[in-house]
């Protein structure tokens, strides 16, 4: 597993998301972060776990070359979420690149 690769596509997703203009410079709540749905999905768009949950659990991961999941599927939700939003297309492949470089494919 590459953790170079790895945080590139880590980079590119927030670089993606601050060009789309969905990166928030406010926190959600601790109680929206603690949220055990999958995505968090009941407390927060997506864009905010990606930014607030993902990006700094996986920033973790690389930075202290600890064990990157094996088994990735975080684009399938982001196809669900932006189906109708043809801008989020960069931000999809990304998220697939990532998957897929993660579950061995």
């Amino acid at each position: 597993m590459s953790y170079q690769q790895t945080a590139k596509h880590l980079q590119t997703i927030e670089h993606e998301l601050k060009r789309l203009q969905m990166w928030s410079e406010n926190r959600p709540s601790d109680m929206a972060l603690a949220s055990t749905a999958p995505f968090a999905c009941d407390a927060l768009p997506f864009e905010h776990w990606l930014q607030f949950i993902f990006l700094p659990k996986m920033q973790h991961l690389v930075e202290q070359q600890l064990p990157l999941p094996s088994k990735m599927a975080v684009a399938p939700m982001a196809h669900y979420v932006w189906a109708q939003q043809p801008a989020t297309r960069d931000l999809i492949l990304v998220l697939e690149m990532l998957d897929e470089l993660l579950s061995g494919k």
